[in-house]
């Protein structure tokens, strides 16, 4: 088996190259271009959402499980938290619920709400389910081509770049403020069929409102740096306090950070 390990400068070429070309093609502020249907709510509230049917877990954390679920014609990710977590669970709805979050490489949001009473209580985050699952996953079992990895890069830098942009005005909408992510590893990343890459799990974002300072939340989280990369600390590894005001600055730190998912690119052969 012989494993093949792209350098850090490589990748982040690439997520740089990409995050320019973004920048460079997407609309004018006051035309900002959204993925969304125009019938459905920017803001969904919280409701009791048709019969859903829990097929099968998916994958585990600290903050709670994802499973698999039948939603009347649809699958979808069931993310359920214990009541205990709740302060996780609201932080991730709410980064959901910002203006302008609906974004092909953003993970899209359905809905989110309280199952069960006092002790027993669920407290469900209900998003797009995706059959190739996470990143992390994929490459664990799969040879990717170079083609196959500048498409996952490409999309995942324009995620990223997405979300570090703040939009003064969106159509229908309220302002869009920039955003980190502060927990962006290979886990956190799905991919669609044809690998394009859709960012979620926002438990450890952080927004940063025009005028104001970015709230606290938590501060460094479990993501490793690279081995042998001495003091390097992504943003996800950063309390909000620390992260750069400059959005220009935050857009490189964030690309040099997305460089760590895949690093995990292997290739094998028998």
């Amino acid at each position: 088996m012989v494993y093949c390990l792209l350098p850090v400068s490589m990748v982040t070429v690439v997520l740089l190259a990409a995050i320019w070309m973004y920048r460079h093609r997407k609309p004018p502020y006051g035309h900002a271009h959204i993925n969304q249907d125009p019938a459905v709510p920017s803001s969904p509230p919280l409701l009791r959402l048709q019969p859903l049917q829990l097929l099968e877990v998916k994958a585990s954390g600290r903050f709670g499980c994802v499973w698999k679920a039948q939603m009347m014609n649809q699958h979808v990710a069931v993310k359920i938290f214990p009541f205990q977590n709740k302060e996780s669970w609201q932080m991730e709805t709410d980064i959901f619920m910002t203006p302008g979050m609906r974004h092909e490489n953003i993970l899209k949001f359905i809905a989110a709400e309280k199952r069960g009473n006092h002790h027993d209580a669920e407290l469900w985050l209900i998003t797009q389910f995706h059959q190739r699952g996470s990143l992390a996953d994929f490459l664990k079992g799969n040879i990717v081509s170079w083609a196959e990895l500048c498409h996952v890069a490409e999309s995942m830098a324009c995620g990223l770049a997405y979300l570090h942009e703040d939009i003064p005005r969106l159509k229908g909408e309220g302002p869009k403020p920039a955003i980190a992510h502060r927990d962006f590893k290979s886990k956190n990343v799905m991919l669609r069929l044809d690998l394009t890459a859709v960012i979620g799990d926002f438990g450890l974002a952080v927004r940063f409102e025009p005028g104001e300072p970015p709230g606290e939340t938590h501060g460094q989280v479990g993501t490793r740096a690279l081995h042998g990369s001495g003091g390097f600390r992504g943003s996800h590894q950063l309390p909000a306090r620390c992260l750069p005001p400059n959005r220009h600055v935050r857009h490189g730190t964030g690309a040099v950070g997305a460089g760590v998912p895949l690093q995990g690119c292997r290739r094998s052969g028998g």
